[in-house]
């Protein structure tokens, strides 16, 4: 028996309990095909999809499938927008048909954590398209809200600001410094403790290490 696998699979089962329990529609996935096979069942022609900024959708390779389709995906890590452009993609991401985004943290008490610089993505997903879906690995799985604003703030910022080449001290160091920086990533906490009233939102967690 891989026991590692074992106790993977058990963690995603528990955090996918506890995220219908509180009104998510959730899944986890053992085969990357069948969770691209499920979120492209959700894709009619001539959709407007948003795409959150996600490493997670790129890694699995969903935004490249995706731009193959007879939609409109609205991709604001398009090569060659402008600051206007980039800002009035963002802008079209709230009144998306289907809005895809990754997540900081997933909590085992079936909270979705993110925290923004810009807001667009938190918003996004909390009001405004007509269907959400929330894709993550089994590594932003935490125990609770603490935990997910921990990881957030020690690992995934500090690997955003490398990853964007940011002059922040995390960026140097590794950790957060609750810094005052005018280019601070950290701005905005959005702590999902229920499914958002009209918001339909699926979150599927796959059991892969994906994203930071």
């Amino acid at each position: 028996m891989d026991t590692k696998k074992w106790y993977i699979e058990k963690m995603m089962e528990r955090t996918v309990q506890a995220l219908k329990e509180n009104y998510f529609d959730a899944a986890f996935f053992t085969d990357k095909k069948d969770l691209l096979n499920k979120v492209m069942g959700y894709v009619k022609p001539k959709m407007k999809i948003g795409v959150g900024g996600s490493m997670t959708l790129r890694e699995i390779g969903l935004v490249e499938k995706l731009k193959k389709e007879n939609v409109t995906v609205l991709d604001h890590w398009d090569a060659g927008l402008s600051k206007e452009e980039i800002q009035a993609m963002r802008i079209r991401h709230l009144t998306s048909d289907l809005f895809l985004s990754g997540s900081n943290a997933v909590t085992e008490n079936g909270e979705i954590v993110n925290i923004d610089g810009f807001g667009n993505r938190v918003s996004s997903i909390t009001f405004g398209p007509k269907k959400v879906i929330i894709i993550a690995g089994y590594n932003k799985i935490v125990p609770d809200v603490e935990a997910a604003i921990e990881r957030i703030k020690d690992v995934a910022a500090p690997m955003n600001a490398k990853r964007l080449n940011l002059p922040l001290p995390c960026a140097k160091t590794g950790y957060c410094h609750d810094c005052k920086s005018e280019q601070r990533i950290c701005r905005i906490v959005s702590i999902l403790e229920r499914k958002p009233n009209g918001t339909d939102i699926s979150v599927f967690i796959m059991n892969e290490a994906l994203g930071l």
